[in-house]
This record gives structure tokens, sequence and C-alpha cells, in this order.
């Protein structure tokens, strides 16, 4: 095992959404319960093998019957039969202890998150005793490392499944039913996530990415989403407000504008994020301008319609939103 640890590595450092690597006190015990029932499995498959191929073996040096009523093969089964036994009773006893274990945090969460899945995106609403800071966010959220968060879960259309395998293991998201959970990281950085239900035609392309940072950087982070966008800086950008304004505010907000859609993500600090489309592509002027020009072509059928843009419209609001950090 420890061979075949070594040996899969560098596969495992290059898969974001491996279930064999924890970073955090809900996750942890996990992942060793995953490891132990895994190599179980594997002690389990070579044995049986091992007893079949002896048993071919004898039958074919024409030996006699490898099990009978005589000699010792009784003791076969009741030996067999007892370590299967004792190996499930051990393994129902393990996850029993590991889902109590995981249940709820080990301390009261200061923070807590209401996460609702959409096709095919996340809406993220921090929420607090103070009104002042509450506020929405999609797709990419922050968290303070060393401290457990509570996630609250719910659906507007189908069942998803709320999965970020380094924090902690999936749970569902109903419609109708508030589901609740908790996650931490105990390392700086990012942890990805995926809805793991097959919720539709996007069902792939509905990532999700959580940055994990000391409070400091959390406060310092928090205290920019709370501010309202920020103000156009040129014409171009000003003249993007008026389109976006026009053509988009339907279904997008913007806080501390006229902006005031609910249908898709929240975008009053859309510059700040990584991912585009709920992590399908990156956010870079190229791409968000093809996003805005064609959704369809990254992610068909996605709710986002293309809106009739001429080529100066699309530059304007392209501009206005790479201000919005």
């Amino acid at each position: 095992m420890v061979a075949l640890c070594a040996m899969s590595a560098p596969g495992i450092a290059a898969t974001p959404l491996s279930y064999l690597r924890s970073h955090g006190a809900h996750a942890d015990p996990v992942k060793t319960l995953t490891w132990a029932l895994l190599v179980l499995s594997i002690v389990v498959v070579l044995v049986i093998t091992g007893l079949v191929v002896w048993g071919i073996a004898r039958s074919t040096a024409d030996q006699g019957d490898v099990i009978s009523r005589e000699g010792n093969g009784l003791r076969f089964v009741t030996a067999g039969l007892t370590l299967t036994v004792i190996a499930l009773l051990g393994s129902v006893v393990w996850t029993m202890v590991v889902l109590a274990r995981v249940g709820s945090p080990p301390a009261e969460p200061k923070l807590t998150l209401d996460i609702n899945g959409r096709q095919w995106w996340w809406r993220v609403r921090y929420e607090s005793d103070e009104p002042g800071r509450v506020f929405v966010t999609a797709n990419e959220l922050h968290i303070p490392v060393g401290e457990p968060v509570r996630i609250k879960l719910s659906s507007l259309d189908v069942i998803h499944s709320f999965w970020v395998p380094a924090l902690a293991g999936k749970t569902d998201t109903v419609p109708g039913q508030v589901n609740t959970t908790w996650i931490e990281a105990d390392a700086p950085g990012v942890y990805f996530g995926q809805c793991a239900e097959f919720c539709g035609a996007q069902h792939a392309h509905m990532g999700l990415r959580i940055v994990a940072e000391p409070r400091d950087k959390f406060e310092a982070w928090l205290r920019e989403q709370i501010a309202p966008a920020a103000q156009p800086n040129d014409a171009v950008a000003a003249a993007g407000q008026e389109t976006f304004a026009r053509r988009c505010a339907a279904c997008h907000a913007v806080r501390g504008t006229k902006a005031g859609g609910i249908l898709g993500p929240d975008l009053s600090h859309l510059a700040s994020r990584a991912t585009l489309a709920a992590g399908t592509i990156p956010n870079t002027a190229g791409h968000l301008s093809a996003w805005i020009a064609d959704p369809q072509h990254f992610k068909p059928g996605t709710r986002m319609p293309a809106v009739p843009l001429t080529g100066s419209e699309l530059e304007q609001v392209r501009a206005y939103l790479a201000t919005l950090n």
C-alpha cells in the first residue's frame, strides 16, 4: 500500500476533486475511514482470489474436494463467516462513529452561509446579525482558516448536491427543504467543489471555488464585498453601465445601481472572481466578452440568453463589468 500511495501521489495532486486528501476537521475522519475501507476491500479481494486459485490448483491436481463435510471443510466456512462478521461489524461501528463525529462542528460557527443550488450555478448569501454585513455572491466564496463554517443548503429547481471533497462529504440541496452541513479548512488555499447529483444538461459545469485565508485577509475581502459596486471610471464604462441597466438588469443585480434582478448571479463584484459560468471558463476580458455574446457556446442549455448587443455595446458592457472589483 505504501508503494501504491507513492505511485499515485502525482495523480492525486493533479486531481482537485480527490476525496483521498483532506484539509479540515470535517473531512479528516472521513478520509481515514475511506482509506481503511479501501485497504480492507483490497485485502478481502486478495484473500478470496488466493483461495480460489488454491482451490483450482488442488482440484486440477486431483487431490479431492477442497471443501467437504469431512476433514477441515467446515472449519474453512466457520473461519470465513467469523472473519466476515468481524470485518463488517467493525466497518459499521467505525462508520457510525465517524458520522457522529462529523455531524456537528467542534465549536459554534461564527459564520453561516446560505447556499442555494440552481441550474447551473450556486447562489451564496453571507448571513449576519448585522444587516449591513449581509450580501450575496455566486460560485466563489471565501472562508477564514481554522474556523468551522455552517452551510445551509437549499435548491430553487431540482435536487443538487454540495460536495467539496477536501473539506466535507456530500449533502443534497432539495427543493422546499433546508439541509445543514459545515466545513472547515485547516490550511490556506483554494478548494474546489462540484454538484454531485445529476441535475440536467450542464451538471458537469456547476463548479464551486472556495478560498480559505487567514482571518485578517478574510475580513478585508468581506469589507470589499459589503461595499457597493464601484462606479464607472471612464466614458466607455459609464456607457456600459447604462446599457447593462437596460439589457441585463432584469436578471442580474449590481448593488448601489438600478440593476436588481434575482434570476441570475449577483455581479456587484464580478471582477474579483477567478472564473465565469460557475467555474466553466476563466474570468478574463476575452472570455467575458465571449460569454456575454454567446453563453450557449460554453454552456448549451444555460438559462442565460444571448442578449443582442452591437460590437460597441458589448465592449461597453465588458468595460463596465471589469470595473466591478
